[in-house]
């Protein structure tokens, strides 16, 4: 790999990671749509895991405070469960399939209309929640587009939001991680890889949190939809042209 393409996906970290660190999304498909360029499904996969464990986990310890732990237990039980189903069918997807899904994913979201959303603070949701979530993530990379969908109802401010999806995440990440790691193995990913990305990816977080006590709920959200809409559009161009160079999906 030339240095051109390490500082790319050196950089790209720590845009992604303060972008999630912020948003609590969005980062995620920044940082998978790049590292998918240079590596294989299964090893992206897992680098992409440990970068965004790093993220996440220090934006959990960040926000401890306002973790709503109820919800990210529920979750956890219900994303040990899609690990348990998802191993057992021992699925890897295409790279095209990865960029479709990426970019196809806002659009379904906002398809589902406000009154059939669910509210995560309701008894059982968080438990479907992470179910339904991690089965996303190991398909699809992210899962934080599906998984905000059960926070629009909510009463959580951004603070408890990002805190509590930030926790939910780190545990999805870390079972992403171990899913495609007993798939694949991790003999690609060396120490000198994976240890400066999680340095880069937690000096990505550092400053974050400075910016969203600046922000508003609404400009909060603003933004937040600008930027996926944005990856979206990027994915679906980039997906569709994999998919006709490869004549279809494998």
């Amino acid at each position: 790999m030339t240095a051109a393409s390490l500082a790319l996906i050196g950089a790209t970290i720590v845009l992604s990671s303060f972008i999630s660190s912020v948003f609590g999304m969005a980062g995620g498909m920044v940082l998978l749509g790049v590292l998918l360029i240079y590596f294989d499904v299964a090893t992206g996969m897992i680098l992409f895991s440990i970068i965004q464990l790093s993220t996440n986990g220090w934006r959990t310890l960040h926000w401890r405070a306002y973790v709503r732990w109820p919800i990210f237990w529920w979750y956890a039980a219900g994303a040990v469960l899609a690990f348990v189903i998802m191993r057992a069918i021992a699925f890897v997807p295409d790279k095209a399939m990865v960029y479709i899904l990426l970019g196809l994913m806002p659009f379904a979201v906002q398809v589902l209309p406000a009154r059939a959303q669910p509210n995560i603070e309701w008894r059982g949701v968080p438990f479907l929640t992470g179910i339904f979530t991690t089965i996303i993530q190991f398909m699809a990379g992210v899962g934080g587009l599906f998984f905000d969908i059960f926070f629009q109802k909510s009463s959580l401010d951004r603070r408890t939001t990002n805190a509590t999806k930030a926790s939910a995440q780190s545990f999805s990440h870390l079972l992403r991680g171990a899913y495609f790691g007993s798939l694949a193995g991790f003999g690609d990913l060396q120490p000198e890889i994976w240890a400066p990305a999680i340095g880069l990816a937690i000096l990505g977080a550092v400053g974050a949190p400075y910016v969203l006590e600046r922000m508003t709920d609404t400009s909060f959200r603003k933004w937040t939809l600008m930027i996926i809409y944005t990856l979206a559009t990027v994915y679906l161009i980039r997906g569709g042209w994999l998919l006709w160079q490869n004549g279809g999906l494998s």
